[in-house]
């Protein structure tokens, strides 16, 4: 799929995604927007199984606390990849690999709580689309968006 520039996908309805937290084939996990506040989402099956890109996802909200401590985690995690794909420092470097970066381990365990899909988590449809910006590991977030529609529709 092309990548579109970011403001025209704001005005299709897109919002942004700020923070992935896990990717297999499409993203499965992490922060973005959700009707203009930031939550949490986690997809619902293993694998990316819909059609035209379109997945089913858990959403909650991620209150301001959790959001600036996932804001500094992932700054932790960009920092890595960036030094990882100018070759500077191997994958044993990956700070989720657990006992390379003690921050990152704190934030870890103070985060865990706040990453468990609630029971009344919202069942939500994911469009996602890749926007211009040329590295997905970006201190603003990753390169692409989402837009939201309910399952039951």
């Amino acid at each position: 799929m092309d990548k579109q520039p970011e403001e025209d996908l704001m005005r299709l309805g897109f919002e942004r995604v700020h923070i992935e937290l896990d990717w297999y084939d499409g993203p499965r996990s992490g922060l973005a927007d959700v009707w203009g506040a930031v939550h949490y989402f986690q997809a619902l099956h293993d694998y990316n199984h819909g059609d035209a890109g379109d997945d089913e996802y858990f959403v909650w909200p991620a209150g301001p606390d959790a959001f600036a401590m996932e804001s500094e985690s992932w700054q932790i995690y960009v920092n890595f990849a960036q030094r990882h794909d100018a070759g500077e420092v191997g994958i044993e470097s990956h700070p989720g690999g657990g006992g390379v970066n003690d921050r990152y381990d704190e934030l870890e365990r103070l985060l865990a709580p706040h990453r468990v899909t609630p029971a009344n988590g919202l069942r939500l449809i994911a469009e996602w689309r890749p926007f211009d910006r040329p590295n997905r590991s970006a201190d603003s977030g990753p390169g692409y968006m989402v837009k939201w529609r309910r399952a039951d529709q």
